[in-house]
């Protein structure tokens, strides 16, 4: 995600209220684009002064930024929580079941908190907005972290002996095209999504990343 200046200081302030100024502002970006909305529309929508808004983000762009910002974060935590849970570091993995068992398992998991949530939905559409208004940008979500996450897991089990790959970061996207994002690109809608067709993709990727990558 790029950045911006600093040049004016803005002020953490209420949690309650920094959060309904990103959730205002990003609903109505959504609907209306960047561009056409005020900062006074922002404040209206989330029931706070139009100073308050200016004071906690500093101007349009910060805003938006922040928004980006708050989602990546987000995708991080369910991201890592997912892999934690289900592929722990120290996971007692020693078969290609297990590992299939186990990568579903985080597939689902992130199926669900992900491609059914309005947020993110909202947030990947704000970025496909901005490059249509800015082909050149580089504002997006932040995802290097989780899929460096998930890579050295990948890495982890190519050393064992259960995966074949040399270049595990690649296999990573590989995983996520297959799942997570095909999942979106069938259930684009979260409000619409059925949760059991993005389960069954979720278990159909992991059984194709396996069968593509699994040792032979």
């Amino acid at each position: 995600m790029s950045t911006v200046g600093t040049e004016k200081t803005v002020r953490e302030g209420s949690a309650e209220k920094r959060t309904a100024i990103l959730v205002a502002a990003r609903e109505l970006f959504v609907h209306q684009g960047v561009d056409r909305v005020s900062m006074d529309a922002v404040a209206a929508r989330a029931q706070v002064s139009k100073r308050t808004v200016y004071d906690y983000f500093g101007d349009k762009r910060k805003l938006f930024l922040a928004i980006l910002a708050a989602s990546s974060e987000s995708l991080t935590v369910t991201t890592r929580r997912a892999l934690d849970e289900h592929l722990p570091k120290d996971a007692r993995i020693t078969t290609v079941p297990q590992l299939e068992q186990a990568l579903t398992a985080v597939a689902i998991e992130l199926g669900t908190s992900v491609v059914r949530s309005a947020d993110y939905a909202a947030a990947f559409a704000l970025v496909a907005q901005e490059r249509l208004r800015t082909p050149t940008t580089e504002d997006d979500l932040a995802t290097e972290a989780v899929s460096e996450d998930l890579a050295k897991r990948i890495a982890h089990f190519a050393d064992i002996g259960l995966l074949d790959t040399d270049d595990p970061r690649l296999a990573a996207d590989h995983l996520s095209a297959l799942t997570l994002l095909l999942a979106y690109e069938r259930q684009p809608v979260p409000a619409n999504a059925d949760p059991e067709k993005v389960r069954q993709i979720m278990i159909d990727g992991v059984h194709a990343f396996i069968r593509a990558y699994a040792t032979r």
